[in-house]
Parts: structure tokens; sequence; C-alpha cells
């Protein structure tokens, strides 16, 4: 049944037609089946909203599922909006059993961001059914189904899109339907910047969400104040903060795992400054249950700069020949397990690691856009 061909979901006057990957049959045919579906470590709105979203369809294909994340949720929208709309996620530690899932649904990523949970799918020999996501091509998996869409602003919107064309038809008086749209609905306002960088499938896909979204409820979701610790993050990355060339560069020193979502707001704050264009925040990121790590988050408001090559050509790939990172428009991350160095705690040596790997990273990136952390051009002896 075509939904999209209806004239209740005809493209408007100067839209254009929505692309409809067919993942309806593709459910259909894994019917009765058990999916995980597969959030990045420390998930954002837009990867929560899509999990949701996919786990509401799956339903109605008689698909049970689980959605998994492996790091941490901080950040205080991202709290408020899975206490209020009740979305379970399972935290992923070793006891999991991954053996009872047919199949693996990767949404908002493409296996390079989760962590340890896709080295233990593969393990289980859980095949990588599906992927859907907005990022540019990582080329981690080989998934039976995959819509990735670097040119939309958000994974959210792609979801909406197969709502729009009738993969289940919404129902206005349907709670799980209602918070399923109020959940991509913020996912889409947060991953384009509250539609600054927006495309038009995005605009469009907001509109149709608007019917069935519960506008008090995003409120609440999005009214959420910064935390004490997260306002503790942002002023050290200001203070440490060095402004090169328009790039603001901050290294924060240590963190625990479970306030690592305030690097991101870090970010997104220096980026406001007069006269930077591209801010970047880093630190190291350590917990009991969490293998220490360099974490960072980069914000560009410059069209010529793209995150995702920027990363990848600054840090590189590991010894399996995945890149520590990547990212969309305007955004991107990366990850960096500290290994062999990692642990420790007398001061004098944490100082001495955070020393080494604060300069190295700095290197690299002044490195990259031709200048010196002094502020001097390097000579180009080419």
């Amino acid at each position: 049944m075509e939904k999209s061909k209806s004239p209740r979901n005809a493209p408007q006057a100067g839209e254009k037609p929505e692309v409809r990957p067919e993942l309806s049959e593709f459910l259909a045919s894994h019917k009765n089946e058990r999916h995980v579906i597969v959030l990045q470590e420390f998930p954002d709105p837009d990867a929560i909203a899509a999990g949701f979203a996919h786990q509401c369809i799956s339903g109605h294909f008689d698909i049970e599922t689980d959605i998994l994340y492996s790091g941490r949720i901080s950040h205080q929208q991202n709290l408020a909006l899975v206490r209020l709309l009740g979305i379970e996620l399972t935290r992923f530690d070793s006891s999991v059993d991954l053996s009872v899932y047919d199949g693996a649904v990767f949404v908002d990523n493409q296996g390079t961001s989760a962590g340890a949970t896709i080295d233990a799918l593969e393990s289980k020999s859980v095949p990588s059914l599906v992927v859907v996501d907005h990022h540019e091509p990582q080329n981690r998996l080989s998934p039976q189904f995959k819509d990735v869409r670097p040119d939309i602003g958000a994974t959210a919107t792609i979801y909406a899109q197969y709502l729009k064309a009738g993969i289940i038809e919404l129902d206005k008086t349907n709670k799980i339907h209602t918070m399923m749209a109020t959940a991509l609905t913020h996912g889409i306002i947060t991953d384009t910047r509250g539609f600054v960088r927006a495309k038009p499938e995005d605009f469009y896909a907001a509109a149709y969400l608007s019917g069935y979204r519960d506008s008090d409820l995003l409120d609440q979701i999005m009214n959420q104040d910064r935390s004490k610790q997260t306002m503790k993050v942002i002023h050290k990355a200001l203070g440490s903060r060095q402004t090169v060339e328009s790039f603001s560069v901050s290294g924060i020193g240590y963190l625990r795992a479970e306030d690592r979502d305030a690097i991101p707001q870090a970010a997104d704050f220096l980026i406001t400054e007069e006269n930077v264009h591209t801010a970047i925040v880093y630190g190291i990121v350590s917990g009991e249950d969490w293998e220490e790590s360099v974490i960072g988050s980069l914000r560009t408001n410059r069209i010529t700069i793209d995150p995702d090559q920027f990363i990848k050509e600054v840090f590189g790939k590991d010894a399996k020949g995945q890149y520590f990172g990547g990212g969309k428009v305007s955004a991107g991350g990366f990850h960096i397990p500290i290994g062999f160095l990692s642990g420790g705690n007398d001061e004098e040596f944490r100082e001495q690691k955070w020393e080494v790997f604060d300069d190295q990273i700095k290197q690299k990136i002044f490195g990259k856009i031709g200048a010196s952390p002094d502020g001097s051009k390097e000579e180009d002896n080419s």
C-alpha cells in the first residue's frame, strides 16, 4: 500500500518528491525476529529519536527490538528526552547477551562510533541488517539495507520521511505515535542547530511531524538548565582556549565519563565567540567501567570546512584501519583510546600524560591549518 501516492502525502508546491527506500519490504521479510538497535556510545537526541522511531516501526512488523548504547547519557536534554518519553535504553556491557538477536540495526551511526558494541556483535556473528544515517559514508559495515544521506540535516528527518510515505499509519490519539513525533522533532531541531543548518527536507519533515507532536512536552524537553558541572567545563574551556586563524582550540584536561556530554556543549559555546569560525574542545575521559580515551568535538560555521574530512585527516586511523572520528555538516567528533597509558592515580603522572596528549593534539590541529600555537603562520617549504 503506497501511502506516498495519496493526496494527503503528496508533495506540496515547491517540495521535492521524497526518497523512500523500501524499508517496509525489508522489515516485512524479517517478521517475528529480534533485532538490536545500536546507537553511538554517547547518543544525542537525533540518535535516540531515530532509535525510538525504528523500534516503534519494527513493532508493526512483529519484530522485537532493544536499543543499546555503550557510553553515557548525561546531557540535560537527553536525560529529559528519555525520562519524559519513557524511552527504554539498555547500556551495553559484558553481561548483555547478544546471541539472542537475529540482526543489528545502526541508526545515526555506521558502526565507527559504536565502541565495544560492534566488536561484541561481530564476535557473536550477529549480522548487520540495517544502517540509517545522515553522516558521511564510513564503510565500516556491510548491511543488507542501507540508507545513508549526508545531504540531510538529521537522521530523524529520514524516519519522518518513512512515516510520511506511509511505512505505518500515524494516529494522533496514539500516545506512542505522539511521543515518537515529539522525539523526532527534537532530533531535527538539535541536529540542525534550531533549523539554522536545516535543509529543505528537514523543514518538510518538521512540518509533517507538527501534526502529531506534543508541543508542551517538546518545550519541557528543550528547556533544561545546564548542570553545574557542565558550566565548570565550559568555564575551563574558555580559560584554556587558544585562538589561531579563527580556530578556537581548547583542551580541558580530565573529566568523568558521566560528564562527557559537556564537551560538545563547550564547543557549542566557543563557536559563538566573535571572529571564531571553528571550535574544537577535547579532554581525557575516564571512569571505573570506561576505557580511558581522548574525546573531542568540533563545531564550525565555515562552509569551506568539512568536519568529516578535517577530523579524518588530522587524527587518521587506528591499527584496524578505522578512523578515530568523523562528522557531518558543521559538526564532528573524535575518540582516541589511550591504550597502554590508561589509568594511574599518581597526580604527577596524570599531569605528564595530559601534557603529552594535549601537545600532540594541538600540533596535529595547528599543523593541519598551517599555523603554530603562537599564532604565527608556518612556512611552506614545498
